[in-house]
């Protein structure tokens, strides 16, 4: 017998699985640290890292979930596109950036504040048997919801909930004056940092595994289960707008009283520290190990399904541990270097799959526009592709000069002006091709 509805109590493990699928290393890092450059700046600065670590990754499950998958949603833009786009979308959040990187960033927390000098053989060690703990738990994807969202969720949160709570019953003082980054540009800053959750792109491939875990409730029917993918969507959207808040007051006060912090982590062990000793590294240590370790689950389960699916010959356990092997070896580069890489690699891929989300959004109009979707993307992905290589330091003469005297180029949003203008040529020019080949400006709508 299929059941058509879930329990109210099952769809909010599943909004809180999706949530811990979300937060991660960057979660925990970023707002703390926009607090505290931004200081007395800190709510609009957190508006715009709102925008693109929130509502984007939320608006972008909505968005998979309407078109009936990744690979629906960049099919509109065209095949070719599509394969590579999604590839590239998945090595950076897999195997090539975003796994690696969540073994490295707990090891920095959980282990060297312990140290003074951790041997060279610790990492490695680490990152097998944090690894292997995560192989273990996705060798079924579909029971993410009772292992992930029942048990390391409630843990997680009430870990943070300790420190949140003991900053409000002792505050080191008050928020300080915005500097660093955020001396100026504060919205387009935090915007910009936004990206380094990497949530936007995660939400574009969690579908395939929060579909998993709704059809394990005998949800059959695909307009129950894109109500229900829609559904966790918001619950975990709204958690991770309490959860940011909160750390991005932490981080205010932190830096206020504690200047000098190089990053979030220094700005949040400058905190524990100060509120509950040598007990608080502990506790920040066990967030981070909690934190990373569901993403890492869900990273693994969802890029080893995906290749399953395009190469099914080999089944899924054997990609979740060609994933893993792959995850481990660039691990052990140590978190230094792979955070070198992944900026440029944001800045190319992150703006290409904001515009994708949008039009995806605006299907029942941009849908009847054929030719919306490539234009778009294309001016977009040329803009976003160049001032990567320009922050990577990979000038091409002229060309590179061009793009820093756009506007818009000092706060990383370069791609927003090209992004508009190509949907309204897409736009304009499709609306031409409709009005001579069917006598309408837009397609007639799909029956």
């Amino acid at each position: 017998m299929i059941i058509e509805k879930m329990k109210k109590r099952d769809i909010f493990f599943l909004g809180l699985t999706l949530f811990c699928l979300f937060f991660g290393a960057g979660n925990l890092i970023f707002p703390p640290f926009i607090g505290a450059q931004a200081g007395t700046d800190t709510w609009i600065a957190m508006v715009g890292f709102a925008i693109t670590a929130i509502g984007f990754p939320v608006l972008g499950v909505v968005a998979v979930a309407k078109a009936g998958g990744f690979e629906q949603l960049a099919g509109r833009v065209g095949k070719k596109f599509a394969a590579v786009f999604i590839i590239l979308v998945y090595l950076s959040i897999g195997p090539g950036l975003a796994i690696p990187r969540t073994a490295s960033t707990s090891f920095e927390m959980a282990v060297t504040p312990f140290m003074e000098a951790p041997a060279g053989w610790m990492l490695p060690v680490y990152s097998l048997i944090f690894f292997l703990v995560a192989v273990i738990v996705a060798l079924r994807p579909e029971k993410l919801t009772e292992r992930v969202g029942k048990i390391l969720a409630p843990c997680l949160l009430l870990l943070i909930l300790v420190i949140v709570i003991g900053c409000f019953i002792r505050s080191p003082g008050g928020y300080g004056q915005p500097g660093g980054s955020y001396a100026q540009n504060v919205f387009a800053q935090g915007f910009a940092d936004g990206y380094q959750t990497m949530d936007t792109l995660v939400a574009l491939n969690y579908g395939i595994i929060i579909v998993l875990n709704i059809k394990n409730h005998r949800i059959e029917q695909e307009k129950s289960i894109v109500r229900y993918t829609i559904t966790a969507g918001w619950i975990a959207g709204g958690l991770l707008l309490v959860i940011y808040c909160a750390l991005a007051h932490i981080g205010a006060v932190s830096g206020a009283a504690f200047p000098g912090a190089a990053n979030g982590a220094q700005v949040l062990t400058n905190l524990v520290s100060w509120l509950y000793g040598p007990v608080g590294s502990v506790i920040l240590g066990l967030i981070f190990i909690i934190a990373c370790l569901n993403v890492c689950i869900g990273l693994l389960s969802s890029c080893s399904e995906y290749f399953h699916r395009i190469a099914p010959r080999l089944p899924y356990r054997v990609w979740l541990l060609i994933m893993a092997v792959l995850s481990y070896l660039i691990s052990i580069l140590g978190l230094n270097t792979i955070l070198k890489v992944s900026t440029p690699i944001l800045h190319a891929l992150y703006p290409m799959a904001l515009v994708l989300i949008v039009l995806g959004l605006a299907n029942r109009v941009t849908g009847r526009m054929p030719l919306c979707y490539p234009v778009a993307i294309a001016f977009t992905g040329v803009t976003s592709v160049l001032y990567a290589l320009n922050t990577a330091g990979l000038r091409i003469p002229g060309i590179s000069t061009l793009v820093e005297s756009m506007p818009l180029y000092d706060s990383g949003l370069v791609w927003l002006i090209p992004a508009a203008v190509g949907a309204g040529i897409g736009a304009a020019v499709s609306c031409i091709r409709n009005r001579k080949k069917y006598g309408t400006l837009l397609l007639p709508e799909k029956k």
